[in-house]
Protein backbone atom coordinates (compact mmCIF):
# COMPACT_ATOMS: atom_id res chain seq x y z
CA UNK A 1 0.00 0.00 0.00
CA UNK A 2 2.46 2.28 1.35
CA UNK A 3 5.26 2.01 -1.34
CA UNK A 4 3.03 2.60 -3.96
CA UNK A 5 2.69 5.76 -2.34
CA UNK A 6 7.02 5.99 -2.00
CA UNK A 7 7.18 5.44 -5.80
CA UNK A 8 5.11 8.25 -6.81
CA UNK A 9 6.23 10.83 -4.36
CA UNK A 10 9.90 10.47 -3.00
CA UNK A 11 9.81 11.36 0.54
CA UNK A 12 11.49 14.27 1.69
CA UNK A 13 13.25 12.94 4.33
CA UNK A 14 14.76 9.35 5.34
CA UNK A 15 12.40 6.97 6.67
CA UNK A 16 13.22 4.13 9.32
CA UNK A 17 10.21 2.32 10.34
CA UNK A 18 11.56 0.85 13.36
CA UNK A 19 12.89 3.52 14.30
CA UNK A 20 11.46 5.75 17.02
CA UNK A 21 13.20 9.05 16.22
CA UNK A 22 12.22 9.07 12.84
CA UNK A 23 8.87 7.86 13.87
CA UNK A 24 8.24 11.46 14.78
CA UNK A 25 9.75 12.78 11.85
CA UNK A 26 8.10 10.77 9.74
CA UNK A 27 4.22 12.05 10.83
CA UNK A 28 4.61 15.58 9.88
CA UNK A 29 4.20 15.22 5.95
CA UNK A 30 4.50 18.61 3.49
CA UNK A 31 1.33 17.35 0.77
CA UNK A 32 1.84 21.06 -0.62
CA UNK A 33 3.80 19.23 -3.88
CA UNK A 34 3.39 21.31 -7.16
CA UNK A 35 2.23 18.53 -9.08
CA UNK A 36 -0.69 17.43 -6.45
CA UNK A 37 -1.44 21.48 -5.40
CA UNK A 38 -2.35 21.66 -9.89
CA UNK A 39 -4.77 18.79 -9.66
CA UNK A 40 -5.92 20.16 -6.14
CA UNK A 41 -6.86 23.60 -7.24
CA UNK A 42 -8.34 22.15 -10.54
CA UNK A 43 -10.89 20.10 -8.01
CA UNK A 44 -11.41 22.73 -5.59
CA UNK A 45 -12.43 25.27 -8.60
CA UNK A 46 -14.79 22.77 -10.04
CA UNK A 47 -16.47 22.15 -6.20
CA UNK A 48 -16.72 25.18 -5.00
CA UNK A 49 -15.96 28.45 -7.62
CA UNK A 50 -18.75 30.57 -8.60
CA UNK A 51 -18.51 32.83 -12.29
CA UNK A 52 -21.96 34.56 -10.78
CA UNK A 53 -19.75 35.66 -7.72
CA UNK A 54 -16.91 37.22 -9.38
CA UNK A 55 -18.93 38.84 -11.67
CA UNK A 56 -20.76 40.32 -9.22
CA UNK A 57 -17.04 41.92 -7.32
CA UNK A 58 -15.98 42.79 -10.52
CA UNK A 59 -19.20 45.32 -10.61
CA UNK A 60 -18.44 46.27 -7.31
CA UNK A 61 -21.20 44.14 -5.66
CA UNK A 62 -23.92 45.45 -7.23
CA UNK A 63 -26.29 43.92 -9.49
CA UNK A 64 -29.67 45.13 -10.50
CA UNK A 65 -32.33 43.36 -12.95
CA UNK A 66 -35.32 44.96 -13.44
CA UNK A 67 -36.83 45.80 -9.50
CA UNK A 68 -34.34 43.86 -7.98
CA UNK A 69 -31.00 45.13 -6.44
CA UNK A 70 -28.43 42.50 -4.87
CA UNK A 71 -25.63 43.77 -2.74
CA UNK A 72 -22.76 41.72 -1.94
CA UNK A 73 -20.51 42.88 1.13
CA UNK A 74 -16.97 43.86 -0.39
CA UNK A 75 -15.55 40.98 1.84
CA UNK A 76 -17.10 37.65 2.60
CA UNK A 77 -16.59 34.23 1.96
CA UNK A 78 -13.10 31.71 2.33
CA UNK A 79 -10.62 33.33 3.65
CA UNK A 80 -6.87 32.21 2.98
CA UNK A 81 -6.59 29.94 6.24
CA UNK A 82 -9.82 28.05 5.08
CA UNK A 83 -8.71 27.84 1.46
CA UNK A 84 -4.99 26.43 2.63
CA UNK A 85 -6.84 23.53 4.97
CA UNK A 86 -9.63 22.80 2.19
CA UNK A 87 -6.40 22.42 -0.26
CA UNK A 88 -4.58 20.53 2.07
CA UNK A 89 -7.24 17.87 3.37
CA UNK A 90 -7.88 17.61 -0.70
CA UNK A 91 -4.10 17.01 -1.40
CA UNK A 92 -4.38 14.24 1.25
CA UNK A 93 -6.50 12.04 -0.74
CA UNK A 94 -3.61 12.85 -4.04
CA UNK A 95 -1.10 11.90 -2.18
CA UNK A 96 -2.49 8.68 0.38
CA UNK A 97 -4.78 7.47 -2.59
CA UNK A 98 -5.26 3.91 -1.06
CA UNK A 99 -4.12 5.02 2.64
CA UNK A 100 -7.19 5.34 5.36
CA UNK A 101 -7.62 8.94 6.59
CA UNK A 102 -9.30 10.48 9.34
CA UNK A 103 -10.12 14.35 10.28
CA UNK A 104 -10.48 15.13 13.71
CA UNK A 105 -14.14 16.92 13.87
CA UNK A 106 -14.75 19.09 11.01
CA UNK A 107 -11.84 20.46 8.81
CA UNK A 108 -14.10 23.92 9.03
CA UNK A 109 -17.65 25.12 10.11
CA UNK A 110 -19.64 24.16 6.81
CA UNK A 111 -21.84 21.62 5.61
CA UNK A 112 -21.00 21.48 2.34
CA UNK A 113 -17.14 21.14 2.97
CA UNK A 114 -17.34 18.31 4.76
CA UNK A 115 -19.82 16.34 2.98
CA UNK A 116 -17.34 16.48 0.09
CA UNK A 117 -14.51 15.20 2.05
CA UNK A 118 -16.83 12.46 3.05
CA UNK A 119 -17.20 11.84 -0.04
CA UNK A 120 -13.56 11.52 -0.69
CA UNK A 121 -13.73 8.88 2.23
CA UNK A 122 -12.04 10.95 4.50
CA UNK A 123 -13.57 9.60 8.28
CA UNK A 124 -14.47 12.21 10.84
CA UNK A 125 -12.87 11.46 14.52
CA UNK A 126 -14.74 12.56 17.94
CA UNK A 127 -13.12 16.43 18.72
CA UNK A 128 -14.82 16.73 21.73
CA UNK A 129 -13.15 13.37 23.76
CA UNK A 130 -10.22 10.99 22.99
CA UNK A 131 -12.59 7.64 22.21
CA UNK A 132 -11.24 3.96 21.46
CA UNK A 133 -11.09 4.94 17.56
CA UNK A 134 -8.17 6.83 18.33
CA UNK A 135 -6.79 3.71 19.56
CA UNK A 136 -6.97 1.75 16.73
CA UNK A 137 -4.99 3.91 14.66
CA UNK A 138 -1.69 2.62 12.73
CA UNK A 139 1.31 3.44 10.91
CA UNK A 140 -0.19 3.97 7.41
CA UNK A 141 -3.30 5.95 8.94
CA UNK A 142 -3.14 9.43 7.84
CA UNK A 143 -4.86 11.94 10.02
CA UNK A 144 -5.77 14.87 9.00
CA UNK A 145 -5.93 18.48 12.02
CA UNK A 146 -8.05 20.87 10.86
CA UNK A 147 -8.16 24.68 10.55
CA UNK A 148 -9.34 25.15 14.42
CA UNK A 149 -6.57 23.01 15.22
CA UNK A 150 -6.56 20.26 18.00
CA UNK A 151 -5.53 19.93 22.02
CA UNK A 152 -2.36 18.23 22.89
CA UNK A 153 -3.86 15.56 23.93
CA UNK A 154 -4.94 14.65 20.57
CA UNK A 155 -2.13 15.51 18.63
CA UNK A 156 0.26 13.42 21.92
CA UNK A 157 -2.05 10.52 20.98
CA UNK A 158 -2.16 10.41 17.06
CA UNK A 159 1.81 10.78 17.33
CA UNK A 160 1.77 7.99 20.12
CA UNK A 161 0.08 5.90 17.24
CA UNK A 162 2.80 6.72 14.47
CA UNK A 163 0.04 8.37 12.09
CA UNK A 164 1.04 10.34 9.30
CA UNK A 165 0.00 13.87 10.23
CA UNK A 166 -1.40 16.39 8.01
CA UNK A 167 -1.81 20.06 9.81
CA UNK A 168 -3.98 22.59 8.43
CA UNK A 169 -4.34 24.68 11.55
CA UNK A 170 -4.47 28.38 10.56
CA UNK A 171 -1.78 30.31 11.25
CA UNK A 172 -3.40 32.69 13.09
CA UNK A 173 -4.62 30.18 15.59
CA UNK A 174 -1.32 29.37 15.84
CA UNK A 175 0.03 32.66 16.83
CA UNK A 176 -2.20 32.76 19.79
CA UNK A 177 -0.86 28.97 21.29
CA UNK A 178 2.68 30.80 20.85
CA UNK A 179 1.06 33.87 22.96
CA UNK A 180 -0.33 31.80 25.40
CA UNK A 181 2.57 29.50 25.85
CA UNK A 182 4.37 32.47 26.65
CA UNK A 183 2.11 33.87 29.33
CA UNK A 184 2.01 30.11 30.98
CA UNK A 185 6.49 30.28 30.66
CA UNK A 186 6.12 33.81 32.77
CA UNK A 187 3.78 32.30 35.13
CA UNK A 188 0.77 34.51 34.00
CA UNK A 189 -2.87 32.92 33.64
CA UNK A 190 -4.32 33.23 30.29
CA UNK A 191 -7.69 34.37 29.98
CA UNK A 192 -8.85 33.32 26.90
CA UNK A 193 -12.18 35.26 25.52
CA UNK A 194 -14.30 32.37 23.40
CA UNK A 195 -16.39 29.31 23.90
CA UNK A 196 -15.28 26.98 26.13
CA UNK A 197 -16.47 24.19 24.04
CA UNK A 198 -15.53 25.63 20.54
CA UNK A 199 -12.69 23.15 18.82
CA UNK A 200 -10.19 26.69 18.55
CA UNK A 201 -10.50 27.22 22.43
CA UNK A 202 -10.25 23.73 23.66
CA UNK A 203 -7.12 23.51 21.69
CA UNK A 204 -5.67 26.96 22.72
CA UNK A 205 -6.91 26.39 26.30
CA UNK A 206 -4.17 23.12 26.03
CA UNK A 207 -1.34 25.44 24.71
CA UNK A 208 -2.20 27.63 27.95
CA UNK A 209 -0.67 25.12 30.21
CA UNK A 210 2.75 25.93 28.61
CA UNK A 211 5.44 23.69 27.70
CA UNK A 212 5.72 21.94 31.61
CA UNK A 213 1.73 21.48 31.80
CA UNK A 214 1.79 24.10 34.81
CA UNK A 215 0.38 26.79 33.20
CA UNK A 216 -3.33 28.29 34.28
CA UNK A 217 -6.43 29.51 32.18
CA UNK A 218 -9.49 31.00 32.64
CA UNK A 219 -12.54 31.14 29.28
CA UNK A 220 -15.09 34.11 29.53
CA UNK A 221 -17.36 34.72 27.25
CA UNK A 222 -20.02 37.28 27.60
CA UNK A 223 -19.61 40.72 29.17
CA UNK A 224 -21.53 39.26 32.46
CA UNK A 225 -18.84 36.66 32.74
CA UNK A 226 -15.87 39.79 32.67
CA UNK A 227 -17.70 41.63 34.59
CA UNK A 228 -18.31 38.64 37.48
CA UNK A 229 -14.24 37.89 37.05
CA UNK A 230 -13.53 41.88 37.12
CA UNK A 231 -15.42 42.28 41.08
CA UNK A 232 -13.23 39.28 41.96
CA UNK A 233 -10.21 40.80 40.57
CA UNK A 234 -11.18 44.21 42.34
CA UNK A 235 -12.45 43.09 46.04
CA UNK A 236 -11.61 39.14 46.10
CA UNK A 237 -14.77 36.90 47.29
CA UNK A 238 -15.87 33.51 47.75
CA UNK A 239 -13.65 31.16 46.07
CA UNK A 240 -16.16 28.25 45.82
CA UNK A 241 -18.28 30.54 44.25
CA UNK A 242 -16.28 31.96 41.67
CA UNK A 243 -15.01 28.28 40.90
CA UNK A 244 -18.78 26.97 40.72
CA UNK A 245 -19.90 29.89 38.57
CA UNK A 246 -16.70 29.25 35.82
CA UNK A 247 -17.24 25.08 36.20
CA UNK A 248 -15.57 23.47 33.51
CA UNK A 249 -13.98 26.91 31.59
CA UNK A 250 -10.73 26.71 33.76
CA UNK A 251 -7.26 24.67 34.57
CA UNK A 252 -7.02 21.89 36.55
CA UNK A 253 -5.73 22.96 40.10
CA UNK A 254 -6.90 26.81 39.42
CA UNK A 255 -7.24 29.23 42.29
CA UNK A 256 -8.54 32.78 41.90
CA UNK A 257 -6.73 33.78 44.75
CA UNK A 258 -3.37 33.06 43.43
CA UNK A 259 -4.15 32.78 39.74
CA UNK A 260 -5.43 36.13 39.26
CA UNK A 261 -2.47 38.20 39.95
CA UNK A 262 -0.89 38.04 36.88
CA UNK A 263 -2.89 37.76 33.58
CA UNK A 264 -2.56 38.17 30.23
CA UNK A 265 -5.57 38.42 27.45
CA UNK A 266 -6.17 35.85 24.82
CA UNK A 267 -9.06 35.18 22.34
CA UNK A 268 -10.45 32.80 20.03
CA UNK A 269 -9.72 34.45 16.42
CA UNK A 270 -13.48 34.53 15.51
CA UNK A 271 -14.60 36.45 17.81
CA UNK A 272 -16.16 39.95 17.73
CA UNK A 273 -13.68 42.61 17.58
CA UNK A 274 -16.05 45.66 19.28
CA UNK A 275 -16.51 42.90 22.29
CA UNK A 276 -12.94 41.62 22.47
CA UNK A 277 -11.98 45.25 23.20
CA UNK A 278 -14.01 46.07 25.66
CA UNK A 279 -13.39 43.06 27.90
CA UNK A 280 -9.34 44.23 27.71
CA UNK A 281 -10.63 47.42 28.84
CA UNK A 282 -12.50 46.09 31.37
CA UNK A 283 -10.36 43.65 33.10
CA UNK A 284 -7.18 46.21 32.13
CA UNK A 285 -9.59 48.72 34.55
CA UNK A 286 -10.02 46.08 37.33
CA UNK A 287 -6.42 45.29 37.56
CA UNK A 288 -5.54 48.80 38.20
CA UNK A 289 -8.00 49.69 40.63
CA UNK A 290 -6.73 46.79 42.82
CA UNK A 291 -3.01 47.58 41.98
CA UNK A 292 -2.81 51.23 41.07
CA UNK A 293 -1.32 50.46 37.87
CA UNK A 294 -1.70 47.52 34.69
CA UNK A 295 1.76 46.38 34.88
CA UNK A 296 -0.05 42.71 35.95
CA UNK A 297 -2.60 42.82 32.84
CA UNK A 298 -1.07 41.42 29.34
CA UNK A 299 -2.82 42.18 26.27
CA UNK A 300 -2.20 41.11 22.47
CA UNK A 301 -4.36 41.35 19.42
CA UNK A 302 -4.86 37.73 18.20
CA UNK A 303 -8.02 38.48 16.14
CA UNK A 304 -7.69 36.85 12.86
CA UNK A 305 -7.16 39.87 10.09
CA UNK A 306 -9.92 38.13 7.47
CA UNK A 307 -12.51 37.81 10.67
CA UNK A 308 -11.81 41.63 11.01
CA UNK A 309 -11.92 42.24 7.52
CA UNK A 310 -15.30 41.32 6.96
CA UNK A 311 -16.93 42.54 10.27
CA UNK A 312 -16.06 45.71 8.76
CA UNK A 313 -17.02 45.12 5.37
CA UNK A 314 -20.30 44.37 6.77
CA UNK A 315 -20.33 48.05 8.94
CA UNK A 316 -19.69 49.70 5.61
CA UNK A 317 -22.61 47.73 3.79
CA UNK A 318 -24.64 48.49 6.80
CA UNK A 319 -24.48 52.55 5.82
CA UNK A 320 -26.58 51.54 2.51
CA UNK A 321 -30.06 51.21 2.34
CA UNK A 322 -31.52 47.32 2.18
CA UNK A 323 -34.40 45.86 3.08
CA UNK A 324 -33.08 42.89 4.39
CA UNK A 325 -30.14 40.94 4.88
CA UNK A 326 -29.19 37.37 4.08
CA UNK A 327 -25.80 35.63 6.10
CA UNK A 328 -24.94 32.31 4.36
CA UNK A 329 -22.39 29.78 6.33
CA UNK A 330 -22.67 26.69 8.56
CA UNK A 331 -24.63 27.22 11.92
CA UNK A 332 -22.05 26.48 13.69
CA UNK A 333 -19.40 28.81 12.57
CA UNK A 334 -18.42 31.41 15.02
CA UNK A 335 -16.97 34.19 12.58
CA UNK A 336 -20.31 34.20 10.46
CA UNK A 337 -22.68 34.05 13.66
CA UNK A 338 -21.02 37.51 14.44
CA UNK A 339 -21.60 38.78 11.57
CA UNK A 340 -25.61 38.35 12.17
CA UNK A 341 -24.85 39.84 15.75
CA UNK A 342 -23.61 43.01 13.87
CA UNK A 343 -26.25 43.10 11.56
CA UNK A 344 -29.80 42.03 13.13
CA UNK A 345 -29.94 45.24 15.45
CA UNK A 346 -29.66 47.39 12.02
CA UNK A 347 -32.13 45.36 9.43
CA UNK A 348 -34.52 42.14 9.17
CA UNK A 349 -31.48 39.20 9.18
CA UNK A 350 -31.29 35.89 8.15
CA UNK A 351 -28.59 33.35 9.20
CA UNK A 352 -29.32 30.67 6.26
CA UNK A 353 -27.22 27.64 5.42
CA UNK A 354 -27.79 27.64 2.21
CA UNK A 355 -30.09 28.80 -1.14
CA UNK A 356 -32.72 26.13 0.14
CA UNK A 357 -33.30 28.01 3.44
CA UNK A 358 -35.74 29.95 1.16
CA UNK A 359 -38.33 27.89 0.44
CA UNK A 360 -40.99 29.93 -1.18
CA UNK A 361 -41.68 33.21 -2.01
CA UNK A 362 -43.24 33.62 1.38
CA UNK A 363 -40.71 31.49 3.72
CA UNK A 364 -37.28 31.85 4.89
CA UNK A 365 -35.91 29.08 7.03
CA UNK A 366 -33.09 30.52 9.01
CA UNK A 367 -31.00 29.77 12.37
CA UNK A 368 -31.93 32.27 15.62
CA UNK A 369 -29.39 32.83 17.49
CA UNK A 370 -31.12 33.80 20.54
CA UNK A 371 -32.87 30.39 20.70
CA UNK A 372 -30.08 28.08 18.71
CA UNK A 373 -32.36 26.55 16.80
CA UNK A 374 -33.84 26.67 12.87
CA UNK A 375 -36.91 28.36 12.78
CA UNK A 376 -38.97 29.45 9.54
CA UNK A 377 -39.88 33.37 9.26
CA UNK A 378 -42.40 35.08 6.64
CA UNK A 379 -40.66 37.80 4.82
CA UNK A 380 -43.41 38.43 1.96
CA UNK A 381 -42.87 41.65 0.69
CA UNK A 382 -38.75 40.42 -0.40
CA UNK A 383 -40.62 37.94 -2.99
CA UNK A 384 -43.68 40.75 -3.75
CA UNK A 385 -42.97 41.47 -7.50
CA UNK A 386 -44.25 44.70 -7.72
CA UNK A 387 -42.42 46.26 -5.58
CA UNK A 388 -38.30 47.33 -5.29
CA UNK A 389 -36.20 45.20 -3.27
CA UNK A 390 -32.66 45.53 -1.94
CA UNK A 391 -31.40 42.33 -1.11
CA UNK A 392 -27.28 42.43 0.78
CA UNK A 393 -25.58 39.33 0.98
CA UNK A 394 -22.17 38.08 3.19
CA UNK A 395 -20.86 34.97 4.47
CA UNK A 396 -18.29 33.70 6.91
CA UNK A 397 -14.77 33.02 6.49
CA UNK A 398 -15.93 29.61 6.02
CA UNK A 399 -18.48 29.55 3.23
CA UNK A 400 -17.86 28.68 -0.44
CA UNK A 401 -18.47 30.70 -2.89
CA UNK A 402 -20.93 27.98 -4.46
CA UNK A 403 -23.26 28.28 -1.88
CA UNK A 404 -23.25 32.23 -2.09
CA UNK A 405 -23.93 31.50 -6.06
CA UNK A 406 -26.96 29.78 -5.03
CA UNK A 407 -28.26 32.54 -2.95
CA UNK A 408 -28.03 34.50 -5.55
CA UNK A 409 -29.29 33.20 -8.12
CA UNK A 410 -32.67 31.92 -6.01
CA UNK A 411 -33.04 35.27 -4.85
CA UNK A 412 -33.40 36.21 -8.30
CA UNK A 413 -35.38 33.50 -9.72
CA UNK A 414 -38.23 34.52 -6.94
CA UNK A 415 -38.04 37.38 -8.55
CA UNK A 416 -39.04 35.84 -11.79
CA UNK A 417 -35.53 36.74 -13.53
CA UNK A 418 -34.31 33.27 -15.11
CA UNK A 419 -30.29 31.91 -14.99
CA UNK A 420 -30.09 32.66 -18.65
CA UNK A 421 -30.91 36.32 -18.00
CA UNK A 422 -28.63 36.52 -15.63
CA UNK A 423 -25.58 34.62 -17.58
CA UNK A 424 -25.70 37.58 -19.84
CA UNK A 425 -25.05 40.36 -17.69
Amino acid sequence: MKMSWFRAFPPLYPLQMNDAANKIKKSRVNVRRPDVMERVAAEVAIHFHSTVVEKLRDKGGKMTVGNTTLLLAEQFGFCYGVERAIDLAYASRKVFPDNRIFLIGEIIHNPEVNRQLREMGIISLPWMELTAGYDELTEDDVVIVPAFGAPTRFMDKVEERGCYVVDTTCGDVMKVWRRVRGYAKDGVTSIIHGKSNHEETLATSSRALGENGDGHFLVVLTTTDVDYLCKYIRNGGNKAEFLAYFIDHYSDGFDPEVHLQRVGLANQTTMLQSETEEIQRRIRKAITDRDGDDTAFQVFDTICGATQERQDALFEMLKKPMDLLLVVGGYNSSNTAHLVEIAEPELPTFFIRDASCIQSLQEIVHYDLHHREEKTSDYSKLFSADRPVTVGITAGASCPNNLIEETILKIFELRGIDREALANL
